[in-house]
């Protein structure tokens, strides 16, 4: 893998919510204020998604106080607390620039008729537990130890069928070398 993918692949969550264009999120974000961490919610309507990987971002817009304001939030951040859908909204487009021209409830998706509200998650990444060839050899040979202290019958077993495998390997050898040696004679 490239030096570059790699280091961006640390950087992915694992997990991120299923975000759609016209949905109405509240995104608690981190705000760090001189020593002291606080988490702040900012609710509006996911008017566009763009890029891709680490670079991943969704711009919410909402109406604050009479004055429209938006905020793009990249959607790896470590600043992200979490991300709750309020209502699945419908929309034809994939960026609803057109809601910046409008006021009040015109400024609003419809809501899709039968949605559920629901906090899907997509696996970015899976958690995936790496054993080094020496550390993979230590367990195996750790379990070895442990069943020949003690024994049980599946132990036993298994003892009993590895020497008759080894010997069946062995005339397998054998076989295709007098194979080998009759082809050589013709």
């Amino acid at each position: 893998m490239d030096i570059i993918k790699s280091i961006e692949h640390e950087q992915l969550k694992s997990k991120v919510p299923m975000l759609k264009v016209g949905d109405t999120v509240k995104v608690h974000v981190r705000v760090k204020e001189g020593n002291r961490e606080r988490i702040q919610v900012f609710e509006g309507i996911i008017i566009k998604k763009q890029g891709g990987g680490v670079n991943a971002t969704f711009t919410v817009r909402r109406i604050s106080y009479g004055v429209g304001v938006e905020k793009t939030f990249l959607l790896h951040s470590p600043t992200i607390e979490k991300v709750e859908v309020v209502r699945v909204g419908r929309a034809r487009r994939a960026k609803l620039y057109y809601l910046r021209d409008r006021v009040g409830k015109a400024a609003k998706t419809k809501e899709q008729v039968g949605a559920r509200i629901e906090t899907n998650m997509i696996t970015v990444k899976e958690d995936v537990l790496e054993v080094p060839e020496t550390a993979a050899e230590d367990l195996v040979a750790a379990e070895e130890v442990a069943t020949e202290e003690a024994p049980t019958e599946k132990a036993e077993e298994v003892k009993e069928e590895a020497p008759a495998e080894a010997v069946k390997e062995e005339k397998t050898v054998e076989e295709t070398a007098e194979a080998a040696d009759e082809t050589k004679k013709e």
